[in-house]
């Protein structure tokens, strides 16, 4: 399987990517483009759904969206003029067709099928009790838990079986499904993750950034609300706001790393926000050098920002090929090192005897960065500084985002010395939190109410994490018997 990031192991993985559309001729094949336009948010696995108006018609697979749905006997086969799809990597549940999205299944009220990005924090809790009376699961996610809660709600509707089912949920969910009444597109209350619609003549589109309405020639409408339900029903559009109101929290990494940077998000475009990031980046940690140097790809705009604050001249000093996949790399330290020069390779005759300084977006593990600044070194670097586009990351995330756990994460691990040390650099900065928030045009990070979900730099988590606590308070209770032993 192809994969957009040249290393797979050490970058934040955001990890779905939805797309819906009601109301057009062939709403499968207009899927399948939204769904190429979201393939770097989930490059495990694709799946579309399609309603003609009596059946439902489903087809999953894993891998990208290319191979599986450019064939005209594939979109042949997914008949109707309402449709949804899904790209993703795998979060909660492990990596395996059953897993892949959207999810389907026949309930009293007829077919339901669903799309989701994010992760239900609670949801192994309320899978244990909905096993207890009498579910029975076909998949491992954490997103049929939603189709259990919905299926076994007591209230008449369908319409009030799903709102019930998303009020006993707790975490990060953005949703477009299916049924036979009509398509239902979601946020959770406090909208972690994105969803925007768009409009194709009469067409109703929900993709997961505005990048996959362009691609599809469909002209941005809004964002859905931070717990808003828009409900498309034969051709009509209304909109229900369930939840208590409260203060929204939007990921702050979607304008970091996650979304494309010709996406707009909640009224930010994320190129121009990664550009002010470099720049203020520039403005906190200066260094005399003699060039600003991306990591490709996702730390170019912030690089931008900072040779323009700071008036190094930005080059491109490491290249890039787009075309070797994780697959072609074989085991053995060796070889593997050789696939490392495969993906980045350092353009040597620009680098010798120069001091520079390279822009990315994150460290997590740390094992990325170590392999740049060698490179840059074996290509006679003088100097080598690194510059870190985000805050150091050391916290998990529980919101659909596959954070290596908390001892893998070197921020957690490390002081800045020991980081710097660590990949063997000259020196090593971060953007503060405050820098972050002034990029996104706050005067700085509130205390109290911050105006995003930034828990994975500041450990400040906006909801309960049930599964995770008592997953910890198990593990308490193990080390303290094993004491008492």
């Amino acid at each position: 399987m192809l994969t957009t990031h040249p290393y797979d192991d050490d970058k934040l993985r955001e990890e779905c990517g939805i797309f819906g559309v009601s109301g057009t001729d062939s709403a499968a094949a207009l899927v399948a483009l939204g769904l190429h336009a979201l393939q770097h948010r989930g490059q495990e696995a694709a799946g579309i759904t399609s309603f003609d108006g009596e059946s439902f018609h489903t087809h999953r697979a894993m891998g990208h969206v290319a191979g599986n749905f450019d064939r005209d006997e594939i979109i042949r086969a997914l008949p109707g003029e309402v449709a949804a799809g899904h790209v993703r990597y795998s979060t909660t549940g492990e990596t395996a067709l059953r897993n892949v999205q959207p999810l389907y299944a026949e309930l009293s009220t007829g077919g339901f099928a669903v799309a989701h990005n994010g992760n239900i924090s609670n949801a192994m809790r309320l899978r244990k009790e909905l096993v207890r009376r009498g579910s029975i699961f076909q998949s491992t996610s954490d997103t049929e838990t939603i189709i259990h809660l919905v299926a076994t709600s007591k209230y008449r509707t369908l319409l009030d079986r799903f709102i019930d089912a998303l009020k006993q949920v707790e975490g990060a969910y953005s949703l477009i499904v299916m049924t036979p009444e009509g398509m239902i597109a979601c946020r959770d209350p406090l909208g972690i993750r994105p969803l925007v619609m768009g409009k194709l003549g009469d067409a109703v589109i929900f993709a997961s950034e505005t990048v996959a309405l362009d691609v599809v020639g469909a002209t941005f409408e809004r964002a859905v609300d931070p717990g808003e339900l828009v409900i498309v029903q034969n051709g009509e559009i209304r909109s229900i706001r369930p939840f208590a109101e409260q203060p929204a929290r939007p990921c702050i990494f979607e304008w970091v790393y996650f979304s494309r940077p010709d996406s707009i998000v909640d009224d930010h475009s994320v190129y121009s926000v990664r550009k002010a990031i470099g720049a203020q980046l520039a403005i906190e940690a200066p260094v005399e050098a003699d060039l600003v140097i991306p990591v490709p790809d996702s730390g170019v705009p912030a690089a931008i920002g900072y040779a323009q604050e700071s008036g190094i001249p930005f080059e491109l000093g490491i290249i890039r090929s787009h075309y070797v996949g994780r697959t072609f790399i074989q085991p053995g330290d060796k070889v593997r090192h050789l696939g490392v020069k495969l993906k980045h390779n350092a353009n040597r005759a620009l680098i010798q005897g120069k001091r520079v300084v390279l822009i990315d977006d994150s460290i997590v593990r740390g094992t990325t960065s170590l392999k740049i600044v060698q490179m840059m070194r074996e290509a006679g670097a003088a100097e080598v500084h690194m510059r870190i586009a985000s805050p150091p990351t050391r916290h998990s995330c529980f919101y659909g985002v596959d954070t290596p756990e908390r001892a893998k994460l070197l921020a957690a691990k490390l002081d800045l010395g020991g980081m710097t040390d660590f990949i063997h650099a000259d020196s090593l900065s971060f953007v503060s939190i405050d820098g972050l928030y002034k990029a996104l045009g706050e005067a700085k990070r509130a205390d109290v109410s911050p105006r995003y979900c930034d828990a994975c730099f500041t450990g400040d988590y906006p909801t309960t994490l049930t599964d995770h606590d008592e997953i910890a308070d198990v593990d308490q209770f193990a080390m303290l018997a094993e004491r008492v032993a």
